[in-house]
């Protein structure tokens, strides 16, 4: 019963939940929708996976000590975490990008274009998905948030 009480960990998962929700509002902000596939997507601001390590690592910090061994861990595999984020993925949605596009051309010439727009959803194949990283803004405040999240949840909950 003590993972109930396990204030890194609750705090990390919380700022993933913040994260991926927040983008809903966001999203709304940006183009008058609501689309609740986010709470389930990769990629978009702010970023979980940069909220989710920086909670952690704040936690930690809070509850062990910054001077803490826990604490370098957590901060090391943040930084992984974070630099993959906005390096590798974010590259690897880049490709995915170019080979729809790609895709989207070939299909042109080869069936009939007029026709494309006009069909249902379920009609379409399913694009590859180029959403997969973030761009340096979005890792910068889900990190942010992840650390504010920590440190109001220490301080109001604990």
């Amino acid at each position: 019963m003590e993972i109930f009480t396990n204030f890194p960990l609750w705090a990390g998962l919380f700022a993933i939940g913040f994260a991926q929700f927040v983008k809903i509002p966001l999203e709304f902000i940006a183009t008058r929708r609501f689309n609740w596939a986010l709470l389930t997507s990769t990629g978009g601001m702010p970023s979980s996976h940069s909220a989710a390590v920086t909670a952690l690592a704040t936690a930690i910090g809070l509850e062990q000590g910054f001077e803490s061994p826990y604490f370098a861990i957590s901060v090391i595999f943040g930084v992984i975490v974070m630099f993959d984020a906005s390096g590798v993925r974010r590259h690897a949605g880049e490709q995915a990008t170019v080979i729809n596009q790609l895709v989207m051309d070939f299909n042109k010439v080869v069936s009939e274009v007029k026709n494309w727009p006009e069909k249902e959803e379920n009609e379409k194949r399913k694009e590859l998905k180029e959403l997969l990283g973030h761009q340096p803004i979005e890792v910068f405040f889900g990190g942010l948030t992840g650390i504010l999240l920590s440190v109001f949840l220490f301080f109001v909950i604990l």
